[in-house]
């Protein structure tokens, strides 16, 4: 009898989920090996193929993404090599803990380690069987469970340490004068208000839906709601919708078993169950389909979920709270938004008020920022505060990009300034009110990242005479991933 992975027993309940043994690590060694010696290699068509999906919104540049994976790699393999799980689940706690530390968002997380199994698989030798390709995908969604639970275990450490200071300094404050809140900066009366109706959801546990413009802190409000409740050290799983494409959302949501679909080869338990206990965001709702909705809409009445390709229902323990950008009501008549999930969830709607409703608010936003970047980005002259010109500048803006276009122009005066203090040049030409010396007014149809994304994918068919087979390895994805961008883009018309 072929015995199992060091320190697993078939009787145990699976410790990493899932069950690996001796002889899958045995027909795995050569792919491994190559993984290993060529992970260079490896890390640049992964890179690729990272920058192609994230474009502009990713999180690592290539720098540090080599900085982080190359090393993990090499962890990863010498582990699986020497069968020893415990060392394998030792070196993804302390990726899932780097990632964390640079803020690499989760659902990125989740997409990037779907990309490197299409990255792995291009050093793999041409004879390579299909019972290879079926234990390295069961071994992959291995890696991406134990890196989820080990990166959200990092996420709650490091939340506890902030939770408690945050609460020191809300709990001997009157509401009417708080001017910050679980994360939260601000005093005007928009702020105090969501500061009070966090604060009551929080407690009830209750379901909620945050409203509000691009970058204004929907997460922050709904980390809040979190820290809030009776739990605050639970999990806090935060997906954005917009960032998976649609057919993907519902098995990321609530898991799949095996064989479920094609290339489903081991069980994957999902982000419900990821949250089991805590709260699970829902960022941009809106951009999940109508069918997931409605699935969703009974995993949260019902509490249970039910994994793709299962016949059984799964318990669960969650708090869901949603987010969009978008007027609900304009969504439902646009068939967007579920008109039976919105009467669900806007029991507790929280509305974030965008930036040019609360400019009062900018000074304490501002030194907020401030004393963030000087821990983050060291420079070698602090910076002690803003020029009266440069805050008036910023206080006349309308901030289009709300909060978050705010933090740029913050950032952007760290690294470009060299006073002391934030002067008015320092921030971009648009929020003083002028444009650079020299520039130009040019029109220019500038593409979307997704644009540039069809057209590639047009020309890789285009050379390969239609066959997507031939055009799935010039752009070195699965033909999977390349039959649903076909999809898509609408390209099977062309």
């Amino acid at each position: 009898m072929n015995e199992p992975v060091k320190g697993l027993t078939r009787g145990d309940p699976p410790r990493y989920f899932h069950l690996l043994w001796d002889e899958d690590l045995d027909d795995l060694r050569e792919v491994l090996t190559i993984v290993r010696d060529r992970r260079a290699e490896v890390v640049s068509v992964w890179y690729e193929l990272y920058q192609l999906h994230f474009g502009d919104r990713r999180a690592l540049s290539e720098v540090e993404f080599r900085n982080i994976f190359e090393p993990a790699l090499l962890r990863n393999q010498e582990a699986l090599l020497k069968h020893d799980m415990d060392a394998y689940a030792r070196a993804i706690l302390k990726l899932g803990e780097e990632l964390a530390d640079h803020h690499v968002p989760l659902q990125e997380i989740i997409a990037s380690l779907h990309l490197f199994e299409e990255a792995a698989q291009s050093v793999f030798p041409k004879d390579a069987t299909t019972d290879v390709y079926n234990k390295f995908d069961k071994l992959s969604h291995i890696r991406i469970i134990l890196l989820v639970d080990s990166y959200a275990r990092s996420q709650w450490a490091s939340a506890t340490t902030r939770i408690h200071a945050l609460e020191l300094e809300a709990k001997y404050l009157p509401a009417e004068e708080r001017t910050r809140f679980h994360g939260l900066v601000g005093k005007s009366p928009a702020m105090r208000e969501l500061y009070r109706r966090v604060e009551a959801v929080g407690r009830a546990r209750a379901i909620a839906l945050v409203i509000g413009e691009s970058g204004t802190g929907k997460e922050l409000v709904a980390r809040a709601i979190h820290e809030c409740g009776p739990n605050p050290s639970s999990p806090f799983v935060p997906l954005n919708c917009a960032a998976l494409p649609k057919e993907l959302i519902e098995s990321e949501l609530f898991g799949y078993k095996r064989g479920a679909f094609s290339g489903a080869t081991a069980e994957y338990l999902g982000l419900f169950r990821a949250a089991d206990g805590g709260t699970l965001f829902l960022d941009e709702i809106t951009e999940m389909n109508p069918d997931t909705q409605s699935k969703l809409l009974r995993a949260i009445q019902e509490r249970r979920v039910r994994p793709v390709g299962s016949s059984a229902e799964v318990q669960v323990d969650v708090r869901v709270i949603a987010s969009t950008n978008r007027d609900p009501e304009q969504a439902i008549a646009e068939r967007q938004f579920r008109q039976d999930l919105y009467y669900r969830l806007q029991a507790s709607i929280l509305r974030v008020p965008p930036l040019r409703d609360r400019l009062d608010d900018i000074p304490l936003l501002v030194q907020h920022f401030i004393d963030l970047f000087n821990q983050k980005l060291l420079r070698p002259t602090p910076v002690t505060g803003i020029e009266d010109s440069a805050l008036e500048a910023m206080r006349s803006y309308s901030w289009p990009g709300n909060v978050r276009e705010l933090s740029n122009a913050i950032e952007g005066a760290f690294i470009f300034g060299r006073t002391p203090m934030i002067e008015l040049a320092n921030l971009p030409p648009q929020v003083g009110g002028k444009r650079p010396p020299g520039a130009v007014t040019v029109s220019v149809a500038v593409g979307t990242f997704a644009e540039a994304e069809r057209d590639i994918i047009a020309r890789a068919l285009e050379m390969a005479g239609g066959n997507k087979v031939h055009a799935a390895r010039t752009l070195k994805i699965s033909r999977k991933r390349l039959y649903a961008k076909i999809e898509k883009y609408g390209l099977e018309e062309t």
